[in-house]
Formats: structure tokens, C-alpha cells, sequence
């Protein structure tokens, strides 16, 4: 699908008021003792809370007035058909578990995709008032220092790159194991930032974003948003990773590859 440049201001336009709404709906709830919370897991921890569901129903009504005829997939409201070939793909809180716990590091994720993937990508940060956007155009942020463009780190040796991902066990053993040995080989690895590791991997903060067991509304934002920064997002066999699954995120293709060829030599 060939985007006009009117299509896609329309299209960012939409999405930014999206961000607006939830940034709305969800702050309120955000750190106050009143914060109600549902477990998704019957054998493990996948909270859910008030916000999560308030924010993307606020922004599924938008989208009813401004976006009709478009599909939309959600993480709390799954998905709804549409006729133009687009949808719009929405996580109302990455990082329930960082939101719960106070922390500043989860994110409202705003993406559009089409047959092909994602194009445009939105990750939001209410708090802190940082948002980070990608189109096939730009990459841009807005945020407390005001308004600055994105681009990722220039190549350099995996042994000076800093690597981030969500949970220290990764996913599965195997895929923990792999995991360890690039971050074994790296200068710096953090744990825990949820989606705004691909936000500081689209900033030219750090080199490498790897993780396992996403699912697409995890991932499809931070694809548009690094990719328009000039870094480089797939699955770790090389391939496309907007379904989920298994993703590394890098700021260029000569770290991209470092570390994608440890993790194929660990047999994923």
C-alpha cells in the first residue's frame, strides 16, 4: 500500500490524538493506592489492571469516529474487522508489571500495519511526557527537552555495546541460554524496561534489544519506531518479527548481525 503524504499526516495525526486520550485516561490510576489490579495467569503473574482496559476502550472510540472502516487489534479487546487494508495495533499498557510497581519504564504502544507489517509506530511515556514515533518518512521525539529527531548508534564491536532486555529468564532455557551468550560477550546488559528499551535503542542509547514470547501488539510499534530510527528488527532466525514470538531489535545491521549469529549458534 502506497501511503500519500496527506494519508499519513492524517494517519499520525490520529494516532497522536490516541496517545493524548490514554495518556488521560491512564495517569490517574498510575501510582495511587486505589490501583486495582486482575491476574490473566491462573499458574504465574500476568496483570491486568483498570487502566489497561479504560485506556484502550477510550481509544478504540476514537478510532470509531475517526477511523471507522479500519481493523484494530488490542491486547485487552482483541480484534475487530475493517475494509481498508489497515490496522491498528494497540497496547494500552507495555509494562503492566512496571506500572503496578510504580516504575516509569512502560509505555502506551500505538502501531498501523498492512499487509506487508508495520509503518507507523507511536510509543508513548506519560509520566516522563516522552513520545517516540516512526513513520516511513521520520523518526522523531517529543519530551521534556522538546522536540528532537531519532537515529541509532553507528556500528561498533559487541564487546562495547550495551544490550536490554525485559525479564532475566528471557523465555525458555534455551532461549535464556542464547540470550546469555551475547550478553556475556557485552559491555553492558539491563533487564526490565519493557518497551522503552526500543525507545532508548531508537534515542542512539543503546545497541541491542533481544527478547522472546512477545506477542504482535508487543512488538509492532517498536518495529516502526527503531526502523524509522535506521536500526534493524527481526526474529531470530532473520526474518520478519511483527507476529511476535521471538525478536532482536539493533541499531544497525553490523551489530544486528553479531549477535543474531550467537544466537543462531545456540540452535534457535
Amino acid at each position: 500500500m502506497n501511503l500519500s503524504h496527506t494519508h499519513l499526516h492524517e494517519i499520525d495525526a490520529v494516532a497522536n490524538q490516541l496517545a493524548d486520550a490514554a495518556r488521560a485516561v491512564i495517569l490517574p490510576f498510575f501510582r495511587s493506592p486505589s490501583l486495582t489490579q486482575d491476574n490473566k495467569l491462573a499458574g504465574g503473574y500476568d496483570p491486568v489492571t483498570e487502566a489497561d482496559r479504560a485506556a484502550e476502550q477510550e481509544m478504540r472510540g476514537l478510532l470509531a469516529q475517526m477511523r471507522p472502516d479500519d481493523a484494530i487489534l488490542g491486547e485487552e479487546l482483541g480484534y475487530t474487522s475493517g475494509t481498508t487494508g489497515l490496522t491498528w495495533v494497540l497496547d494500552p499498557i507495555d509494562g503492566t508489571r512496571g506500572f503496578v510497581s510504580g516504575t516509569p519504564t512502560w509505555g502506551v504502544l500505538i502501531a498501523v500495519r498492512d499487509a506487508r507489517g508495520p509503518f507507523y509506530g507511536l510509543i508513548d511515556q506519560p509520566y516522563i511526557g516522552e513520545r517516540f514515533i516512526g513513520t516511513p518518512t521520520a523518526a522523531h521525539m517529543t519530551g521534556p527537552s522538546g522536540p528532537s529527531p531519532l537515529s541509532t548508534l553507528p556500528p561498533r564491536a559487541l564487546s562495547q555495546a550495551t544490550v536490554f532486555t525485559t525479564f532475566p529468564e528471557v523465555g525458555s532455557p534455551a532461549e535464556r541460554e542464547a540470550f546469555q551468550q551475547v550478553a556475556g560477550q557485552a559491555k553492558l546488559t539491563r533487564y526490565g524496561m519493557d518497551c522503552y528499551a526500543y525507545a532508548l535503542l531508537a534515542s542512539g542509547q543503546i545497541d541491542l534489544v533481544i527478547e522472546a514470547g512477545l506477542q504482535a501488539y508487543d512488538i509492532q510499534a517498536p518495529i516502526a519506531v527503531v526502523q524509522a530510527a535506521g536500526g534493524i528488527v527481526t526474529d531470530w532466525d532473520g526474518g520478519p518479527a511483527h507476529e511476535g514470538g521471538r525478536a532482536i531489535a539493533a541499531a544497525n545491521a553490523d551489530i544486528h548481525k553479531q549477535a543474531l549469529d550467537i544466537l543462531k549458534s545456540c540452535g534457535q
